[in-house]
């Protein structure tokens, strides 16, 4: 039971390290860890073969200080029944009605697939219906900004 358990944490980092790489692009990852898209796409796959190879902490630091979210850094939390806060001002909140379009479907994207896997075995958890809400709060927050964006009008 404890390998299917540690296995099971091993496939949820590896969908959230997934996350944190689609979020940023791999062209973008790969320029920011130095590491090449292939190497990434190890970190981030469920396959036999690398089940045992995580990203390194240095690369994620430097992935996730350009992400929309700490991705892998919220799911380490998450699994140690932790709770963390942070900026939601990371997100640069000043580019405009197209910024928000951007981080509008990011943040949408993520919470399609966060619930995807909530549903996966038929039954939404209580840690996965947290997970829920706070991507849906994020989305508010995003559609907020958007409005405000809006309601100033053209620049």
């Amino acid at each position: 039971m404890a390998t299917d358990a540690r296995s099971a944490r091993g496939e949820y980092l590896k969908r959230h390290t997934e996350a944190l790489i689609k979020d940023i692009g791999y062209a973008k990852a790969c320029e920011l860890s130095g590491k090449s898209k292939a190497t990434l796409g190890r970190y981030a796959s469920a396959h036999d073969e690398n089940t045992d190879r995580f990203i390194p902490v240095n690369v994620l630091i430097e992935l996730e200080m350009e992400a929309s979210i700490p991705f892998v850094t919220k799911a380490l939390a998450e699994l140690q029944n932790l709770k963390l806060e942070y900026d939601s001002d990371r997100d640069d909140s000043s580019g405009g009605l197209n910024s928000d379009v951007i981080r509008l479907s990011q943040r949408f994207a993520t919470l399609m697939a966060e619930y995807n896997h909530s549903i996966e075995d038929g039954v939404i958890s209580l840690n996965e219906a947290r997970r829920l809400l706070d991507e849906t709060n994020a989305l508010q927050q995003v559609l907020v900004e958007m409005k405000l964006h809006l309601q100033e009008g053209p620049e």
